[in-house]
């Protein structure tokens, strides 16, 4: 008898420990199925953020918002909020409902963060302080890019060479900067009004812009063969390819009734 409810007691026990086993399974592949599934919050992009744009400027504009994501889906390093990024500047474009992250923002004026919009390339230019507005140009401005040719040479179909008058004219209307490279000091010679040379130091400083094709090989031959200079736009700045202006527009008496 002893025997017969020892037995009982220890099938008993082996069918509530198996029972345990099949409701903790059970359980293994319900959390499974719902792992990964909880709703988090991420920051998302509205509108279009465009490369050197400001977060502060970008969360004025409301190109900010927050969103529920599965966690899955959720980007390694997506941020919530704004608040470890509010002192940076977006390094490349961002997308509407692309998910915020860290990487994708920096400093203003660091190089290593250069990044060239998907449908450009970068190019660089070397100007003095007065060809570059005197140091306010920064990665993230926008500039139109002025050339001056003094008396270019045209080559007639004869063989023969004109010279035609000097000029200045917008060659790129406007173009981001991306990048503000390190000053040098180069020197040159120039005649002072009581004829004397005199040897001066100039600053110089490369800028990098972000431009098409057709527009860096116009930049190229503009950089070769004349001398550039740079205008800082402002948003609401109006810049457009015109005529340009010749010695006649700044001399009127002098051109009066002469073709130049």
């Amino acid at each position: 008898m002893a025997r017969r409810s020892m037995l009982l007691i220890v099938a008993v026990l082996i069918a509530a420990l198996g029972t345990a086993m099949i409701v903790l399974y059970v359980k293994g592949i319900d959390d499974r199925a719902t792992e990964g599934q909880e709703l988090v919050e991420v920051l998302v992009a509205t509108s279009v953020i465009e490369a050197g744009e400001t977060v502060s400027s970008a969360q004025d504009e409301g190109k900010f918002d927050t969103k529920e994501v599965r966690r899955d889906d959720m980007v390694d390093g997506a941020l919530n909020s704004t608040d470890p990024i509010s002192e940076l500047v977006a390094l490349g474009s961002i997308y509407p409902g692309e998910q915020i992250i860290a990487d994708r923002f920096g400093t203003i004026g660091a190089i290593e963060n250069l990044v060239i919009p998907d449908d450009k390339m970068a190019m660089s230019v070397e100007l003095t302080d007065f060809e570059r507005v005197a140091g306010f140009v920064n990665p993230g401005s926008e500039v139109a890019i002025f050339l001056t040719s003094a008396a270019p040479i045209r080559r007639l179909p004869d063989g023969s060479e004109q010279t035609l008058s000097s000029v200045t004219r917008i060659v790129l209307p406007r173009v981001p900067v991306i990048g503000v490279g390190t000053t040098s000091v180069s020197s040159r010679t120039v005649t002072t009004e009581e004829g004397d040379q005199v040897t001066e130091e100039v600053p110089r400083t490369i800028l990098t812009v972000a431009v098409t094709q057709e527009e860096a090989e116009k930049l190229i031959l503009a950089d070769r063969t004349t001398e550039l200079t740079f205008a800082l736009l402002g948003e609401d700045t109006k810049s457009v390819d015109k005529e340009g202006a010749y010695p006649r527009d700044i001399l009127p008496e002098t051109y009066r009734g002469n073709a130049g």
